[in-house]
Formats: structure tokens, C-alpha cells, sequence
């Protein structure tokens, strides 16, 4: 466990790390969720929930990590007619997550309808466009009718999320310089794919280490399997949070 004491002082790179870590909770049942937030709870602040977590533990899993003091990101990639995310805006906000994905191939009428309903809520969560997931390269682009190579695209559907009043976007660690080109230094950049140097790629084709996507101005790092499924998922945050630290001391990044 890391000491909470005067080693790490308010504000230092090892706080502003704990800041910039989110741990992707892909389990398929809320007990394993809360267990290993449990476990990491005096070093990690943010938590994702994707649709595995909460397909199988519905919508109290956010409520109970939220009610923990945890700060949650919930990841249900919203596309749908406008009206029908706008009511999932709304719902999802009031369980008590702080940030919420919607997808960014859903259209302008959608991403406006999405940002209205978000920018109404008494607590107002921040909202993500995602872009192109990380696990798809040119062919499946190709695959789906795409003819835009990734980068293309993202910037593409990120141009969407920008007239539509949406400053916050998920993407992957290669394209967030581009990304943070078009949004400036108020955007809020989500960068799954995040693998310590050593560990196994997954299913994500578009990856990086956590120095490089901050250096590429990543606001957010989600990193799941390296930590939840370590042996002592305590210890690989540390490891990573320190990776991160050691980044954010030498070229902090907005």
C-alpha cells in the first residue's frame, strides 16, 4: 500500500497521478467490483463501469461505488435516437457518476440532445465522446464501410462532438496530440489502451505506456487487466501510479 503521509504532499505528482488513473472494473459481478476497489481504495480515486459490470450488476454497483466516495466513470458507449440518450443522460447522471460515454457515430441531433441533458443536471457529469474504440485498425474500419483510416476518422467524429458542446472525448493514446490540437487545453481526453511496458496487448491494437499518452496530452489513463488481474492488484497500481508520477514531474500535461 503507499503511505498516505507527508512523503506524498497535496498536490505533488504522485497525488496529481492518483488524479489521472482510472481502474477499468471488467468483472462480470459486483462483489469481484467491490472487492477490488476495496483493495485499491488508498490509491485509486476513479473506477470504471463498463457493460459488463453493469449489465450484471445493474445500476446500483455505480451507487454503491459513488456512496464509497469514489468518483465513477460509467462507460456505456450511449447510441441511440436523440430523445432515448438524452432520458439515459439523465438517469446514469443521477446515480452518481461523474463522467459518462456516449458514441460519437450517433450523430449531431444526438450528441446535442446528449450535452443539453447533461448541461441540465444539478451535478453536472462530464460527458466523453468516443471516437473509434482502440480495438479497431484500418481493416475493421474498412470492414464496416469506413474508408477513413483511424486517425481520419476520429478527428472526424471528434469535429462532431465539438460543435455539439462536447469537450470531452475518448480515444486512443495515438491520437490524442491530434485530439488535444482541436480541443485545447480545456479538453478533457479519456485515453483507454493504457499498458505498462511488459504487460499483454489484449484485444486493444492501438496501445501505449502511460508516459507516452500523457506526453501526448491524455487528461485520463484507463487501465484494467494489468492491475485487476495481477496478483496483487495493489502492487501494480503503485507501479503504474509511479510511472505516471515520474511522467507528470518531468513534463506535466493538461
Amino acid at each position: 500500500m503507499i503511505p498516505q503521509d507527508s512523503f506524498h504532499p497535496p498536490d505533488s505528482p504522485f497525488e496529481l497521478a492518483a488524479e489521472r488513473l482510472i481502474v477499468a472494473l471488467d468483472v462480470p459481478a459486483a462483489d469481484a467490483a467491490l472487492e477490488i476497489a476495496g483493495k485499491l481504495e488508498d490509491q485509486c480515486r476513479w473506477f470504471k463501469v463498463g457493460l459488463e459490470l453493469y449489465i450484471a450488476a445493474g445500476p446500483a454497483i455505480v451507487e454503491k461505488l459513488a456512496a464509497r466516495g469514489h468518483s465513477v466513470f460509467l462507460d456505456l458507449k450511449l447510441h441511440d435516437i436523440p430523445n432515448t440518450v438524452a432520458a439515459a443522460i439523465r438517469s446514469a447522471s443521477s446515480l452518481g457518476a461523474k463522467m459518462l460515454t456516449v458514441h460519437a457515430a450517433g450523430g449531431p441531433a444526438m450528441l446535442y440532445a446528449a450535452q443539453e441533458a447533461a448541461s441540465a443536471m444539478a451535478s453536472q457529469p462530464q460527458l466523453l465522446a468516443v471516437t473509434v474504440l482502440t480495438s479497431m485498425d484500418l481493416a475493421q474500419l474498412a470492414a464496416t464501410g469506413v474508408s477513413a483510416s483511424p486517425q481520419e476518422q476520429v478527428a472526424l467524429l471528434a469535429n462532431l462532438g465539438l460543435e455539439a458542446g462536447i469537450h470531452g472525448f475518448v480515444c486512443s493514446p495515438q491520437e490524442a496530440a491530434a485530439l488535444r490540437t482541436l480541443t485545447g487545453p480545456e479538453g478533457v481526453l479519456v485515453t483507454p489502451g493504457i499498458r505498462p511496458s511488459g504487460s499483454e496487448k489484449g484485444d486493444q491494437l492501438r496501445i501505449a505506456t502511460p508516459t507516452y499518452a500523457l506526453d501526448q496530452g491524455a487528461s485520463y489513463l484507463v487501465v484494467g487487466r494489468p492491475i485487476t488481474q495481477a496478483a496483487d492488484p495493489a502492487l501494480a497500481a503503485e507501479a503504474i501510479l509511479l510511472e505516471i508520477a515520474e511522467a507528470l514531474a518531468i513534463a506535466p500535461t493538461e
